[in-house]
């Protein structure tokens, strides 16, 4: 009866497509609407062959595999594999993932439902303060649990201010956990939604220190009121810190360099679908005079490369720390009739001397990570100067 069924389904599709273009095999199909939910109609035209060989190794994973499995599964993990294989991005959105992440604001900075404590007689991380009826609980979570692993970094020589970086990123993405050194990751997704107003220091050399932890749609103006509040004093540089900054809102990057630019190209994005774009920045003088340094490190992402790029490629900034993550796309997404979404990439960064920020990152003009046994401070402290002596 199995049989019948998956027969049947494979028969429909390949009749039913020759039927519709017996020359070209030309389907007709809706376009993914954009927020506005206007449908475009498009045609997508249908490799027969490819399609039929589908319908054959269905059949066999239908008869054949240990375990049984409903065509609806089947289908589900078909479509996710044709999505999550265009890149480390896309990804197939069920109805309740989607519902979820459209009523998070995008930019906004999350960690997870429960928080890791060090035992320091046990020397591990232990998940604490999740709820019962919290997502993560869902996913098997406890309690008690050590976790080994966050993002394939091991916690052990981590602090405690490191590993609740670990666990931060961007609203509504995933962060994956290993619970022992051989056990499959858990991908968990991040809903809390975390503080993140700058973090201004001025330091004894007169060096102000902005920590930006993502970028937002007032994260510009933010940076500019702070600077303006020190330049009484006799501020002889900033640093904008933006280690382990996911990126945020593309505008707020833009926004942000154009503080410190007064001409030149910013970023431009180029895609199939979209069209190529191209940020300028406007005139101004009003920091030019400033001098200005970066701290990244490899986690710091997407919008964040984007303004690192933009002032380093122009010359306006000292970068420092580690080579970046490497996150150059845009997303889009494309709602589905049955409630799902597909979350897929439509548009590459470039910078403004063309590179692609995908797959590459950004190289400081001096690299300088933290070494594990320096302090915070004494880092920062260190790294300013490097900006006050840098030849910019």
């Amino acid at each position: 009866m199995a049989k019948a069924s998956w027969t049947s389904i494979g028969v429909v599709i390949a009749l039913g497509l020759s039927l519709i273009h017996p020359m070209g095999a030309v389907a007709k199909t809706a376009a993914a609407p954009a927020f506005d939910d206007e449908l475009e109609q498009g045609y997508v035209e249908v490799p027969i062959e490819s399609i039929q060989q589908f319908v054959q190794i269905y059949g066999l994973v239908k008869d054949n595999y240990v375990a049984e499995r409903s065509d609806e599964a089947l289908f589900q993990q078909a479509i996710k594999g044709l999505v999550s294989g265009l890149d480390r991005y896309s990804r197939y959105l069920s109805p309740q993932e989607y519902k979820q992440l459209v009523q998070y604001t995008e930019g906004d900075l999350a960690s997870v439902d429960f928080s890791l404590e060090f035992d320091s007689r046990l020397q591990q991380w232990l998940i604490r303060g999740l709820k019962p009826d919290s997502d993560s609980s869902k996913l098997g979570l406890k309690n008690g649990i050590s976790v080994f692993k966050v993002d394939d970094q091991e916690l052990r020589k981590l602090n405690h201010a490191q590993v609740n970086e670990l666990l931060s990123g961007a609203i509504g993405s995933t962060v994956s956990l290993q619970l022992k050194a051989n056990a499959t990751p858990i991908n968990v997704v991040r809903t809390r939604k975390v503080e993140t107003d700058i973090q201004a220091q001025l330091l004894n050399n007169q060096v102000l220190v902005l920590k930006v932890r993502v970028f937002q749609q007032d994260t510009a103006n933010e940076i500019q009121q702070l600077i303006e509040e020190h330049q009484s004093s006799r501020l002889k540089a900033v640093l904008i810190d933006l280690r382990n900054n996911p990126g945020g809102l593309l505008s707020a990057a833009v926004e942000s360099a154009d503080l410190f630019l007064n001409q030149g190209v910013i970023v431009s994005t180029q895609s199939r679908s979209e069209g190529d774009q191209q940020f300028q920045a406007l005139p101004s003088l009003e920091f030019q005079n400033l001098k200005v340094g970066i701290l990244i490190n490899d986690r710091s992402a997407s919008a964040a490369e984007v303004f690192t790029a933009a002032l380093k490629e122009h010359g306006r900034a000292w970068v420092m720390g580690e080579k970046s993550y490497g996150k150059g796309v845009v997303q889009k997404l494309f709602p589905l009739s049955n409630g799902a979404a597909l979350q897929m990439t439509v548009s590459h960064y470039y910078t403004p001397n063309g590179h692609m920020i995908e797959g590459q990152g950004i190289q400081p003009n001096q690299t300088y990570p933290l070494p594990p046994e320096m302090k915070e401070d004494s880092y920062l402290e260190h790294v300013t100067e490097l900006v006050l002596k840098s030849k910019l």
